[in-house]
């Protein structure tokens, strides 16, 4: 009984789509194209979905408590969203100035919402043309309809032409009313995405933080102008295996990064060993 029922509803429509000419195939081949748009957006969606924010920052926290921004960078880099990647930019100040970590960021938030909104103005488009076109292929079907009247009139075949010239608005109404609520279902999940963003970037304003750097010559040159560099709270020598120099900072302040200081007032390498910040 239903299988019946399911091959006579295929029928029909069959007959129909037959009975509505071009336009009406036109209309079908936008709706097919609209689905598939859509079902490529929601399956990348929910590929850079699967993992929240939360689950990310608590990575940061535990490898800054274990080695720092370093392992921090390690330890995300597989999740691969939207999400990790701002982060990891947010991990860098210290070996960047405050400036290039945000415009790196900025760059990241452009990229990735170029991927999230990709085809988004297609699928709109195509809701708001399909019952246009419809419409137009009903007119159009009316007036031939009319105009064969004219030579032999005849009440079945006007009725008959009726009926095939709204087959075409019947059609375009369906495309736009299967995909408006995936284009707003999409458009959600955008939306979703974007406030997980936003989260992460505040999460991200490091109010505080310290660096080991090493360095193998003028030493006390490195200390002032680290002294004296804006968003340096305070330097001290220190006596470690593999560092002899740490740097309690402002990230929000730091105009340079710590290497470019050094670099700049004493022409003298330098290189991070550890990086730690705090919210």
């Amino acid at each position: 009984m239903i299988i019946e029922i399911i091959q006579n509803f295929i029928s029909t429509l069959v007959e129909m789509l037959q009975s509505g000419g071009v336009i009406t195939y036109i209309i079908l081949l936008l709706g097919i194209y609209g689905i598939l748009t859509s079902i490529q957006k929601i399956r990348y969606l929910k590929k850079i979905n699967k993992i929240n924010t939360s689950e990310i920052m608590g990575t940061v926290t535990v490898s800054m408590e274990r080695g720092g921004a370093i392992e921090a960078l390690k330890n995300i880099s597989h999740y691969k969203n939207p999400i990790s990647k701002i982060i990891s930019e947010a991990l860098k100040i210290g070996y960047k100035n405050k400036v290039e970590v945000e415009e790196s960021m900025e760059q990241i938030f452009i990229v990735e919402m170029s991927k999230m909104t990709k085809g988004m103005r297609s699928l709109k488009t195509i809701i708001e043309l399909a019952p246009f076109l419809g419409l137009i292929g009903t007119v159009i079907g009316i007036w031939m309809t009319f105009k064969t009247l004219g030579v032999s009139p005849d009440v079945n075949m006007m009725a008959e032409g009726i009926y095939v010239s709204l087959i075409t608005t019947i059609t375009g109404l369906a495309v736009a009313i299967i995909l408006l609520p995936i284009n707003t279902y999409i458009k959600g999940q955008i939306e979703a995405e974007m406030e997980k963003i936003e989260l992460a970037t505040k999460m991200t304003n490091w109010s505080y933080g310290v660096i080991k750097i090493r360095v193998y010559e003028k030493i006390p040159c490195v200390i002032d102008a680290l002294q004296e560099a804006n968003g340096v709270v305070m330097v001290k020598e220190i006596a470690d295996p593999y560092s002899n120099i740490q740097i309690s900072f402002k990230p929000s302040m730091l105009e340079k990064s710590i290497s470019n200081i050094i670099l700049e007032k004493c022409d003298v390498k330098s290189e991070i060993t550890e990086s730690k910040l705090r919210q």
